[in-house]
């Protein structure tokens, strides 16, 4: 095993070395995913206005789906992968690749059919106005066709990072978002196509993403991919799924929390000077700004994902603990600068999807600085909950995913605008963001302590 270890470059090269290259590609992937929603954002806010805007904000929740279906197959393959790879155990790291492809396309097609046949309903769930109902239903109804690509894509970008070639998977993501945005200009400023101009070049945009990554997999390096490695068995699934839950479900508790904060903000909002749809605006351009700060603390852990699955796999305890340490770090940096800026220029950021009155950026300013308030605490669930599934530790994995978003702000959502009215909502981003990093440290300094014992107990290092 460790002769296994040194001969690959996980186990061989420098922790920080390591971090850098499967960390920067991946916060850029991440970053570029994030910009398919925020591109589509400034060009409807800039052709079609706040009521377009409010609109991609009621869709929103189907994305946040899609990313989950990714994550549970791409991560959880990926894990399984550089855990066999690091054990010596070639065979049935392939096994997990192509299991993973496999349910990636499936769950695709089968979330699109299930999107269309519910279209109206859905919309309504998640919060759409009479107002914003038909550009929803527009917006949405164009998009669910790409919904198998972008869960391709995304869940393939992991396996591709995985094989030790992150640059590729950045390709992937960032030039489909280039021909997002270009086309974006082109159907909604030049040919005034509106919001459906947005949906269309977002769609074309993900099959270019989709189409590079399936080449990509059909000359995987690592091991040779055949027709057997790609049949589904329960056994691969099964693992799979385990130690990708952890990043799915904090998704999909991010759209559950996405639809009752939609509805609270339409009550809470109608019964205020500000109305429902200043509120459902606002707060879905605050949650896409801060998908761009969470892509690099997310890009991150993904990028440490690789080093500590294969280290921990080989043995060699203190690479995990330096790898988990410095990504830490970053993440903890990252996050202070991202608090600074959501407090001193609310304004400037928002004012970029488009413009609206007094009361709308009034609004948008007390949202960014309140709920938004704890930013430079939110490195630190995402990188320990991802290090716990790195290492194979789904249970916590999972339960440290679900601390921010279902444990903490869910309930919050719903107590809070009880007692405070629509500012509720606000007070219950920072309350959720400091008991979610608070778990998070006791988690990480429990492990920390065993990895230290089995160091000392004589195991390899």
């Amino acid at each position: 095993m460790m002769e296994t270890a040194k001969a690959n470059p996980l186990g061989r090269d420098k922790v920080g070395s390591l971090l850098l290259k499967f960390a920067i590609p991946s916060i850029i992937s991440m970053l570029v995913g994030s910009l398919y929603n925020i591109v589509d954002q400034i060009f409807i806010g800039q052709g079609v206005g706040m009521l377009g805007n409010a609109a991609t904000n009621v869709a929103f929740p189907l994305t946040t789906i899609t990313t989950a279906i990714a994550l549970l197959l791409g991560v959880g393959g990926a894990a399984n992968f550089n855990l066999s790879l690091g054990a010596g155990e070639k065979d049935k790291a392939g096994h997990f690749i192509g299991n993973a492809v496999s349910m990636l396309i499936i769950l695709g097609v089968f979330l699109c059919v299930i999107v269309r046949i519910f279209l109206k309903p859905l919309m309504l769930v998640f919060g759409a106005t009479p107002d914003i109902l038909e550009y929803s239903l527009t917006y949405t109804g164009i998009t669910s066709f790409g919904f198998p690509f972008l869960i391709f894509s995304n869940g393939a970008s992991h396996l591709i990072r995985a094989d030790g070639s992150p640059k590729y998977s950045m390709a992937c993501m960032l030039s489909g978002a280039v021909l997002n945005t270009i086309l974006d200009w082109l159907f909604v400023l030049v040919f005034q196509w509106g919001i459906a101009g947005a949906a269309w070049a977002t769609v074309i945009g993900q099959v270019v993403s989709a189409l590079m990554a399936a080449w990509y997999l059909l000359h995987y390096r690592s091991v040779t991919l055949t027709v057997r490695e790609f049949r589904p068995r329960w056994i691969y699934i099964g693992r799979t799924m385990a130690l990708g839950a952890a990043n799915c479900f904090n998704q999909l508790a991010m759209m559950v929390v996405q639809v009752v904060m939609n509805n609270t903000l339409k009550y809470y909002g109608a019964v205020s000077s500000y109305g429902s749809e200043i509120p459902l605006a606002c707060a879905g351009i605050i949650a896409k700004v801060g998908m761009i700060f969470f892509s690099f603390v997310i890009g991150l852990s993904q990028g440490l994902q690789p080093i500590v699955s294969f280290n921990y796999g080989a043995k060699q305890y203190r690479r995990v603990r330096e790898t988990y340490f410095r990504a830490e770090f970053v993440a903890t940096l990252i996050s202070i600068v991202g608090f600074l800026c959501f407090q001193l220029f609310p304004h400037q950021i928002i004012s970029i999807f488009g413009t609206g009155s007094d009361e709308y950026f009034r609004f948008a300013q007390r949202y960014f600085r309140i709920y938004m308030f704890c930013t430079f605490l939110n490195g630190i669930q995402p990188i320990t909950s991802n290090f716990f599934t790195s290492i194979g530790k789904a249970g916590r994995g999972i339960f440290l995913s679900l601390t921010r978003q279902i444990i903490c702000l869910l309930p919050l959502i719903v107590i809070f605008p009880m007692l405070w009215g629509i500012d509720g909502v606000m007070y219950a981003g920072p309350v959720a963001d400091s008991v979610a990093a608070i778990l998070s440290v006791i988690f990480i300094v429990v492990e920390m302590r065993k990895l230290k014992k089995m160091e000392a107990a004589g195991k390899p290092c």
